[in-house]
């Protein structure tokens, strides 16, 4: 939804490409298509990890003296029994306005199993009608304006029905960019029109957001809500196909064609859903809302600064609905740091999480997990491994040596041109007043209690 899209394979190029040299001098190994299974421990720290290939059911054994969890589901941290949290804490562990009143593991947000969709006027691309469809037809959420396959969603700002559009001059104007547009990864007008004459999107739009059931913790069945999310995307699909309301009058839109020569899967989703949440680390520091939040913060202050910082990202607290039937949460936030202290397990000395599993809360996971906040963490993270195997220590330790902690933010900031501070006339400024153009007006949810 941004400025910087792209069709996943060229991604892929551009990465494989830099990863080259280093997989030529055999200094990196990479295994494709490879999940851990198992993991053994001494004591306080990792000594092996087991893969196993997705596509052979052939096993490998991992050591290494730093054990990285970049899963999306923070999947190491249950093989290797590393303490963590699922869902949402309470108010009473968090001091947190926007925590729940209860903990509660099922408060899981909602997962996406996104696609890429090219539109062809003329042609005839529908796909079959999915063993589901009936269900996400007729089927209507407490929180939601009506059923899943419609136009209709949640407006954020306002957490009022909203129509949404999929094309320019397709149903009522709301001023907001139409669907098309929203997610756009090619843009026809860019090419040779000789050579390429169509547009292709990334369909990851609310009414494909799934959360009937959670994917972790006691009693949860993974494999059935993967497969449930999946069946409401291509259900989706076949009502924008077939029954979706059209600006003109008419129904639906059979020139939508799926692209699974973009995704490299039979049936042209993604390989896997879009993760928000997973397992969270208990970390020596648990980043808060009261950090981050306008509305928790004196004015003008800005975020927390943290001496530790290692990163820093910008995204709103933004939690979709929940697999426990909470609605959306936004909160504006300001520019806000990663403390290295997020990033070090309470007890165990050989494991770094790299991603959405660090130790952030329910609440300020909306804000974390968002992928440029991602990368940020990933290139600490690869600092701080790099780091301790150089001077033949440990992640704890940098954490509890300032003088360590300075030098990792000094290889960040000077070898790799990584900030971990804002400017000073960006961080204290409210995001809102900050932006270009009208001013979003956020309708905040009510304070739980």
């Amino acid at each position: 939804m941004s400025k910087l899209c792209v069709e996943p394979r060229v991604a892929v190029a551009v990465l494989d490409e830099m990863l080259m040299p280093y997989i030529s001098a055999g200094r990196v190994t990479v295994l494709r298509e490879h999940v851990p299974v198992a993991a053994a421990t001494e004591g306080d720290r990792i000594t092996e990890v087991v893969v196993e290939s997705t596509r052979t059911g052939e096993r490998t054994t991992l050591t290494a003296p730093l054990i990285v969890d970049a899963t999306e589901l923070g999947d190491l941290l249950e093989l290797a029994g590393v303490e963590h949290v699922i869902g949402a804490e309470s108010q009473a562990e968090t001091g947190e306005p926007y925590a729940a009143p209860v903990a509660d593991p099922r408060d899981q947000q909602a997962i996406t199993w996104c696609f890429p969709l090219e539109y062809r006027p003329g042609e005839e691309h529908v796909i079959d009608r999915p063993a589901s469809y009936d269900h996400w037809k007729t089927h209507v959420d407490p929180f939601w304006p009506g059923p899943q396959l419609s136009w209709e969603k949640i407006d954020i700002h306002t957490m009022k029905g909203r129509t949404n559009r999929i094309f320019e001059g397709d149903m009522d104007a709301v001023g907001l960019p139409d669907l098309w547009h929203f997610r756009r990864i090619r843009a026809r007008t860019q090419f040779d029109p000789a050579l390429i004459s169509t547009d292709i999107t990334l369909v990851n739009w609310p009414n494909i957001d799934y959360w009937e059931a959670p994917l972790l913790g006691e009693g949860a069945d993974r494999e059935l809500a993967l497969r449930r999310c999946k069946e409401l995307s291509l259900s989706y699909l076949h009502w924008m196909q077939t029954e979706a309301p059209r600006h003109d009058g008419g129904h639906g839109y059979p020139g939508l064609r799926l692209r699974p020569d973009l995704t490299g899967t039979g049936d042209g989703l993604a390989k896997t859903a879009y993760i928000r949440e997973s397992r969270r680390i208990r970390a020596r520091f648990t980043v808060l809302e009261q950090h981050i939040a306008v509305v928790d913060r004196p004015e003008g202050a800005g975020a927390e600064r943290f001496a530790d910082s290692v990163g820093v990202g910008h995204y709103n607290i933004d939690l979709h609905p929940s697999t426990a039937g909470v609605n959306y949460v936004n909160l504006e936030v300001y520019p806000f740091q990663i403390p290295l202290g997020a990033l070090i397990p309470v007890r165990m000395r050989n494991l770094l999480p790299a991603n959405k599993n660090i130790g952030t809360t329910h609440i300020t996971n909306g804000a974390y997990r968002l992928h440029p906040v991602e990368w940020s963490i990933g290139e600490a993270v690869g600092a701080l491994a790099a780091l301790c195997l150089a001077g033949r220590t440990e992640p704890h330790a940098v954490a509890d040596s300032a003088e360590l902690t300075a030098d990792l933010q000094r290889l960040l900031t000077g070898t790799l041109g990584v900030p971990v501070a804002w400017p000073e006339d960006i961080a204290v400024t409210r995001p809102s007043q900050a932006r270009k153009g009208p001013t979003p007006v956020y309708a905040l949810p009510e304070r739980r209690v």
